[in-house]
């Protein structure tokens, strides 16, 4: 099976502050949403592409983009999607992918919620997506994922968009063997790693979100 490419998306929100959670591993390209062009010179990162509606960006940073030759994509202020579900657009167009997204965590809770959930919607179910939000780690699991864990760490299952089914773990304390987690349940929330991690599920989508803290 071939290897899929990887895209590191730089979402906006609160600054990135070195180090991430997980190093960063090469991508074949690099995709800026707004803001999340800042993030670039933070973490020694070239951008490929900047997408989003541009109202966020310093100025000095677009001219900069422009003047570099970097693919600007800019999407009008009025519009019903954010920056990052953009750049995760333009990403799917391409094809499926091994997707980090970085950064998108702080500022508002609204945002942090709302991209939670767009990184598990089903119109980027052809994506395997990582986020780095902060000190956390999120793995949105559609069929089986290892995690990058260390023993006594926290782990917190949730079903996303509906229930999952079929959800079995190994390596963690309070283990699940073909179970459902209902969308909502609190039933996955604070298991501990015992070891190397995995989980996979049947059906549906979860998030696992290794908080960090």
């Amino acid at each position: 099976m071939a290897m899929l490419r990887h895209v590191v998306v730089l979402a906006g929100g609160d600054p990135v502050q070195p180090p991430l959670p997980r190093p960063l591993a090469p991508a074949e390209e690099v995709i800026a949403a707004d803001s999340g062009y800042a993030t670039a010179a933070v973490l020694g990162l070239t951008v490929d592409r900047l997408v989003g509606d541009l109202d966020s960006i310093e100025g000095t940073q677009l001219a900069a983009a422009r003047s570099a030759g970097i693919t600007v994509e800019q999407h009008p202020a009025d519009k019903d999607r954010t920056d990052l579900a953009l750049a995760l657009d333009a990403v799917v167009a391409d094809g499926p992918a091994r997707v980090t997204v970085v950064g998108g965590h702080g500022g508002r809770l609204d945002h942090l919620l709302a991209n939670v959930a767009l990184l598990a919607s089903e119109t980027y179910a052809t994506l395997r997506i990582t986020g780095l939000l902060g000190p956390a780690v999120v793995t949105v699991i559609r069929d089986r994922e290892r995690l990058a864990t260390e023993p006594g760490e926290v782990v917190t299952l949730l079903a996303m968009h509906g229930p999952a089914d079929g959800v079995t773990t190994d390596g963690l304390a309070f283990a699940l063997e073909d179970a459902r987690l209902e969308a909502g349940s609190s039933r996955g929330v604070s298991n501990r790693c015992t070891g190397a991690a995995s989980v996979s599920v049947r059906r549906g989508a979860l998030v696992a979100i290794q908080p960090g803290t």
